[in-house]
């Protein structure tokens, strides 16, 4: 059990889980450890939509901050990761 930690990293943890789980990990997150600063190491977009801060990297240097909002509107990477990660089912009669 977690004993309220002052800062947790989280490494790609919730790759191998459904988006359904996904969400009821980080509502979890907000509701027992709310104080808690979390960094989250995420390739889904979903995973990290609602956080304060998102950084968004590219060959190992930060091509730009923002929250998820702020980079669909201003970052190619970051659209073009949650086009693909959203439209992935779009796609399967075409």
């Amino acid at each position: 059990m977690l004993k309220h930690p002052k800062i947790l990293i989280l490494d790609d943890s919730t790759s191998a889980v459904d988006t359904k789980t996904d969400a009821k990990i980080r509502k979890g997150m907000r509701e027992f450890i709310p104080e808690t600063t979390k960094i989250i190491i995420a390739q889904r977009t979903s995973s990290i939509e609602n956080d304060d801060r998102i950084i968004v990297m590219e060959s190992g240097s930060i091509d730009a901050v923002g929250s998820h909002e702020q980079l669909l509107k201003t970052n190619k990477i970051y659209q073009e990761i949650h086009n693909s990660q959203n439209k992935a089912g779009d796609n399967s009669e075409k």
